[in-house]
């Protein structure tokens, strides 16, 4: 008999929304990842559920995540937003340009 190994993981954040959509593209079908707003009671979090066939697959996931995490939140940190502006907006002509 096979038994599934499933784990919930959830981390506070500031701004969940940023966090969850920076993990998506790493998730497996394995994975769902939801962005829980922050509240007057309980500070913004990202939960996420990975569900997978073997405990040993599951330890892997696990890992993988965590060390998925831990950079962006660290890109997070560091991150400004910036505005590069319409890729039309050019100070050169390329015609110009072919000295």
């Amino acid at each position: 008999m096979s038994r599934r190994a499933t784990a919930t993981i959830r981390t506070e954040h500031d701004d969940p929304d940023v966090l969850a959509r920076a993990l998506d593209p790493d998730n497996t079908d394995e994975m769902e990842t939801t962005a829980i707003a922050p509240t007057e009671i309980e500070p913004g979090a990202v939960r996420t559920r990975i569900d997978r066939e073997t405990t040993s697959g599951l330890h892997s996931t696990v890992d993988d995540y965590v060390v998925n995490v831990d950079v962006a939140m660290r890109v997070a940190q560091h991150a400004e937003p910036t505005d590069a502006g319409p890729a039309s907006d050019s100070d050169s002509d390329p015609d110009t340009n072919n000295e």
